[in-house]
């Protein structure tokens, strides 16, 4: 590999990650986390409600409310995914710039 593309793939981790205090690295942890599990879990709920548990034909089937079932599943993943470009002050580095030898095989 060469140096500049070493680079760019060091500039483009870094730019997805925001590095802020800890403070607000914890909260934004908490609040994404709680609300993603709470998007996932409602939307299976709903889901499940607009399918009568998976037992009705298509054409029974409540579809604006699986459509809001899955919507409220891909948000939740969504915020989940958002939240963990975030990173404390301090936080390790990625692996590639770390001193530290590998024992993972």
């Amino acid at each position: 590999m060469d140096s500049s593309t070493d680079d760019t793939d060091d500039g483009e981790t870094r730019a997805r990650e925001v590095e802020v205090p800890l403070r607000l690295y914890k909260v934004v942890t908490v609040f994404s986390t709680m609300f993603a599990v709470a998007f996932v879990v409602g939307g299976f709920i709903v889901l499940d409600t607009a399918t009568q548990r998976a037992s009705l034909a298509l054409s029974e089937m409540n579809l604006p409310l699986a459509i809001l079932g899955v919507a409220m599943i891909a948000a939740g993943a969504l915020v989940y995914a958002f939240a963990t470009r975030f990173r404390a002050e301090g936080m390790g580095k990625p692996k590639e710039q770390s001193d530290e030898p590998s024992n993972n095989g």
